[in-house]
């Protein structure tokens, strides 16, 4: 099926999954609309992926605008740094993405290399948009935050966010309150991002505003191993370490617990969210065979992660994709809003007992600073008293200056101090999830083509827990009772919160594959014999099998089989 990406996005199309962007206008790259199935499949993805870290990992959710105040990123390093190699065709006049040319071209390293080795390498290599060779151009780097103005006059600079994290980490001090004060705690958001793509033509794959969800973990420093490790040590799962790469091996399968004690992975915080993340992608319907965690190579990781991983799924058309992000931050982001904001961003940790420690406390000797420094003399004495001087006296940096201080400005005491705990900032393990991705992702892996009877049925066989429509009602005729018994039936399904749809339209055999195209897992035909006993016949989507059950039943029943603690194998066949 190499050309399964077609299907999908036409089934995907018609049947109102995703939709261009503004159509009668011209559709812009980068942008799409989820259609009323879309929509409310992506709403059960994002629900699912609540399930796994607000309800059973117990971190409370948050919102924070999408636009922020430019302080906020030049603290986290966006405004400076957030970045991508752009180029232009000197034929076609086309903005292109220089590393991913070479990387289409099999050029290795191209995205750790320098604007004017891509110039080189790119010189060679056809456009991607009108093919001819680009010859000698410019790379530069290209900003990819969308800038905005808040309020009148421009008087203050905005973005649009490009990540959701950062609301949570200007967020840190409420939270930690909210919390009691007391570590690991953490906070998780969904909402919209947004990045200025250059040339974004990989579809659902790279947009300009996508669906993040987040979670950002604030843990101690020296304390990682998770409290519920025990959950997920022996969980299997395909790892790509370094080794692997360097020596162009494929991915071992191993447990978190051999990977945390082999050194793989740094500690149980980003192995516990390594598997915990594999299990919410299966569970959304990502194939295991098609899925592994990449660990990312020395040049390619952040200087601030000590750890970082990527969760990449296999696409028939795009190949290995990166979905999810997990990666231990260490104390980088706090510290980057504390300088800043000029905010303390640290947990109070108390000893079991206070201690007795002995310190050395300088004393800045006023009377003396204040004449020799005058309108510098407090900045002077707060820095002298932060410093360790040597017998000699101490230098310290002033207003960049090199100001040298003599031993006859200030005492140096020894004292015995009664300390009742330590300040510490916290380090922060991150799982980013690229919803728009995860979307596609199952769309691509639950989707079949076969043959039954000799007519061909093409649908998705989508987990019962992210289909859009969770149960279809039909009744065999549109007479003599049956439609009204089957909108009864219909009725108290979605009194019990079940996505249903009343279907009387065709044959009942087009309404079932109507139904199998857009991942409808059940349906309940209504029929004659339904009249005379008040059973009704309730199919299986993948094996097409059939079982009569009471109508009496049927909402707790289908609220079982999708929530998935009864499975339709175990029913008694019609």
């Amino acid at each position: 099926m190499s050309d399964i990406y077609e299907k999908i996005m036409e089934l995907a199309r018609r049947r109102g999954f995703i939709w261009p962007t503004s159509e009668v206008y011209g559709s812009v790259a980068g942008f799409i609309d989820y259609g009323p199935l879309g929509s409310m499949m992506k709403r059960r993805i994002e629900d699912v992926w609540r399930s796994f870290y607000v309800v059973q990992e117990g971190y409370y959710e948050i919102e924070c605008p999408t636009i922020g105040q430019e302080e906020i990123f030049i603290a986290s390093g966006h405004v400076k740094g957030f970045s991508d190699k752009m180029c232009q065709c000197l034929h076609c006049r086309e903005y292109l993405r220089a590393d991913h040319i070479a990387e289409g071209n099999a050029v290795p390293g191209a995205a750790a290399m320098s604007a004017g080795d891509l110039a080189r390498v790119l010189a060679d290599l056809p456009c991607p948009a009108c093919g001819e060779i680009l010859g000698e151009l410019e790379v530069f780097d290209f900003n990819l935050m969308f800038k905005t103005a808040i309020g009148p006059g421009s008087q203050r600079r905005g973005y649009l966010r490009p990540e959701t994290a950062q609301g949570m980490f200007t967020d840190f001090s409420r939270l930690l309150r909210f919390y009691r004060d007391k570590l690991p705690f953490g906070a998780v958001q969904i909402g919209k991002s947004y990045r200025n793509e250059i040339s974004p033509r990989q579809g659902m794959i790279r947009l300009r505003e996508f669906t993040q969800a987040e979670a950002e973990i604030f843990v101690h420093p020296d304390e990682k191993d998770h409290p519920c490790f025990s959950r997920y040590a022996a969980y299997r799962m395909p790892l790509l370490s370094i080794r692997q790469q360097e020596e162009d091996t494929p991915a071992i399968s191993v447990s978190m617990q051999e990977a945390v004690e082999g050194g793989i992975v740094a500690n149980q915080y980003v192995a516990y969210y390594l598997a915990l993340t594999h299990h919410l992608l299966v569970t959304v319907g990502v194939i295991p065979e098609k899925l592994r965690f990449r660990q990312h190579l020395p040049n390619e990781r952040a200087h601030y992660a000590c750890d970082c991983w990527d969760a990449e799924i296999f696409s028939e058309r795009f190949g290995w994709v990166e979905t999810v992000g997990i990666a231990d931050r260490t104390d980088y982001d706090l510290r980057a809003h504390e300088g800043q904001s000029g905010e303390r961003f640290a947990v109070f940790i108390p000893f079991e007992s206070p201690r007795r420690e002995r310190r050395v406390r300088v004393i800045p000797n006023m009377g003396a600073l204040g004449p020799k420094f005058r309108g510098k003399a407090k900045m002077v004495a707060d820095a002298l008293t932060a410093s360790v001087p040597s017998p000699g006296g101490v230098t310290l940096h002033i207003e960049g200056e090199d100001v040298v201080i003599g031993p006859d400005l200030y005492e140096v005491r020894e004292e015995t101090v009664e300390v009742p705990g330590e300040e510490v900032t916290p380090h922060v393990i991150e799982p980013s999830y690229g919803i728009d991705r995860m979307i596609y992702a199952v769309l691509e892996h639950s989707y079949f083509e076969d043959v039954v009877e000799g007519e061909e049925r093409r649908g998705l066989r989508l987990s019962p827990r992210v289909a859009p429509i969770q149960v279809a009602v039909f009744p065999l005729m549109n007479r003599d009772g049956l439609p009204e018994k089957a909108l009864s039936i219909t009725g108290g399904l979605k009194a019990r919160g079940i996505m249903a749809e009343y279907d009387d339209s065709g044959a009942i055999g087009r309404r079932y594959r109507r139904q199998d195209e857009v991942g409808t897992p059940f349906a309940i035909t209504v029929d004659y014999d339904t009249m005379e006993d008040d059973t009704v016949t309730l199919r299986d989507r993948d094996s097409m099998s059939q079982v009569r059950i009471p109508i009496a039943g049927i909402p707790d029943l289908v609220r079982c089989l999708v929530e998935g603690s009864r499975s339709f194998s175990d029913l008694s066949p019609a």
